[in-house]
């Protein structure tokens, strides 16, 4: 799965427990009619993908959606989802338009060949 749209904040680095588990949030704001805010979690040796990215910038971002179960103290069970980058570059402009070849100029055209007012009959019937 995919996000597309631009930075909105980058988090720093930050370390937890004493294994040095590392992790690092992003958030992205889709470009659509109603825009969406979208948290993605950079985790580990991928934390280091979004130094070259900053506020403003577009982005594409493969994403893995992830979910866990929890059961609290009071044996009630608890459900968590999680959205986790493993891929960002960066975003291209729009939909070009440059993507489809310009169109070539009237005198590359040959005409067409028999007479115009030429009406070809090929009904069975």
């Amino acid at each position: 799965m995919e996000i597309l749209g631009k930075i909105k904040w980058i988090d720093e680095t930050k370390t937890y427990g004493t294994n040095g588990f590392r992790k690092r949030e992003v958030v992205v704001t889709t470009e659509e009619q109603y825009p969406q805010h979208i948290l993605v979690e950079f985790i580990q040796d991928k934390c280091d993908l979004l130094n070259a990215y900053q506020v403003g910038q577009s982005v594409k971002i493969g994403i893995n959606l992830r979910g866990r179960e929890w059961v609290n103290p009071q044996g009630e069970t608890k459900y968590f989802n999680s959205v986790q980058g493993w891929r960002i570059e960066a975003g291209e402009a729009a939909a070009a338009p440059s993507e489809m070849p310009p169109m070539p100029p009237a005198s590359a055209f040959k005409p067409a060949e028999g007479d115009a007012n030429e009406v070809e009959d090929d009904l069975p019937f």
